[in-house]
């Protein structure tokens, strides 16, 4: 049977003319439902959430159409969402948090942290039997998770600087007490004892704020991932979803087996692999997590393709997830599009494509096979335009 999935994503709103983030998540939400549409600790945040799927191609649609829903609540008041790690024009003086008791106390608890919470996720949730096994696998499939982040690297900018890195999204949440890889343990209870004794301690207030890299659900009953920046292209979303419910599935598969060791990855190795795929994106190395060394990011990738084949190919994904994984390897990550973008024109035009790919009209669309539709120009002030082609397994909505 064919595991479920959903996804949560989280968008910036900004100011369509200036291309500044701006705090009006409440008016963008007034007329959303929710739990589709609900808030985050700053007002310039929007979250989504998709409903459980067991085909990326519904997963898609779904995505696909509660984007434009979401873009067209935003710009009936002049705003436009960006499904980015973060944006290259914030003033942190100008945020606003939520109100609410839990967030009230993460502002005045974390101060600094919270107050540059200028940040974006994508969010993958896969269906496990139970949470032992949402914990064993957790550790299982720990030290592929940096090629996820790298395939969704889109965050080079921060406060209007280019900072070098293509995930600059994972430095800052990297900050947070809880952040980051997380430990191995044997079961469910050996991992809620640890979650609790972070509680006792005083640093967090409550399980929602374990922000591992990968964890257990607090409420479901899924593993969810949590490393990847907010992604522009729908399809990139698709991507990571499809590789992640398969690595979890190759994980089960391999647990049931005696030869299994108990940690295959230990906390400063995976740091240091997730720095690495925050610094280079697609366009420099990876770690390799057999060999432990740096190759070349499309190696890496698609050594994981190869490893994960099976489950794909059991899920009815093989075919898309290649093509969406080759796809994205040609194109490049968004933080390499977005830096070209920024240094060919200016990052007002950089923003614009940001907005552009999250609404999906940067491109002509047409199915695979299918002749080309007539040129479309961008939403955004500019009308920057890239074109490409859907791969197969992935039809318009």
């Amino acid at each position: 049977m064919t595991v479920r999935i959903g996804v949560e994503e989280e968008f910036h709103i900004v100011e369509v003319e200036t291309g500044l983030l701006v705090p009006r998540a409440d008016i963008v939400l007034e007329k959303l439902p929710g739990p589709t549409f609900t808030t985050e600790l700053q007002q310039a945040t929007v979250e989504t959430n998709s409903d459980v799927h067991t085909s990326l191609d519904t997963l898609y649609g779904d995505v696909v159409g509660t984007r434009r829903r979401l873009d067209a609540a935003a710009t009936a008041h002049g705003l436009a969402v960006v499904a980015a790690g973060t944006v290259p024009l914030a003033r942190t003086a100008d945020m606003r948090p939520t109100a609410g008791r839990r967030y009230r106390r993460m502002v005045d608890e974390y101060r600094m942290i919270a107050d540059e919470q200028l940040i974006c996720g994508t969010h993958v949730h896969v269906d496990v039997p139970d949470r032992d096994v949402a914990v064993r696998v957790m550790c299982e499939v720990s030290p592929w998770l940096h090629v996820l982040l790298a395939l969704s690297s889109s965050s080079p900018f921060w406060l209007g600087a280019d900072t070098g890195y293509a995930s600059w999204r994972t430095m800052v949440w990297q900050r947070w007490p809880t952040a980051g890889p997380p430990g191995c343990f044997a079961d469910a209870a050996e991992y809620d004892a640890a979650v609790q004794c972070l509680v006792d301690s005083g640093v967090i207030s409550d399980a929602g704020m374990i922000y591992y890299d990968i964890r257990p659900s607090a409420h479901q009953q899924t593993l969810e991932l949590r490393i990847c920046d907010a992604c522009p292209r729908a399809e990139t979303v698709v991507l990571i979803a499809g590789l992640f419910r398969a690595l979890v599935t190759d994980a089960r598969e391999r647990l049931e087996t005696a030869d299994v060791p108990a940690c295959v990855g230990r906390h400063e190795w995976l740091r240091a692999a997730a720095w690495r795929a925050a610094r280079s994106g697609l366009e420099g190395t990876l770690i390799d997590p057999g060999s432990r060394h740096e190759a070349p990011a499309v190696h890496v990738v698609r050594r994981l393709l190869r490893r994960v084949r099976p489950a794909l190919e059991a899920a009815g994904d093989w075919h898309t997830v290649r093509d969406l994984a080759e796809t994205a390897l040609a194109a490049g990550s968004a933080a390499h599009r977005l830096r070209r973008t920024a240094a060919e024109e200016d990052l007002l035009a950089c923003i614009d494509l940001a907005i552009a790919e999250t609404r999906a009209d940067d491109h002509p669309r047409h199915r695979p096979g299918a002749g080309p539709t007539p040129h479309r120009a961008s939403p955004g002030r500019r009308g920057a335009d890239a074109s490409r082609t859907r791969p197969a397994g992935i039809a318009d909505h």
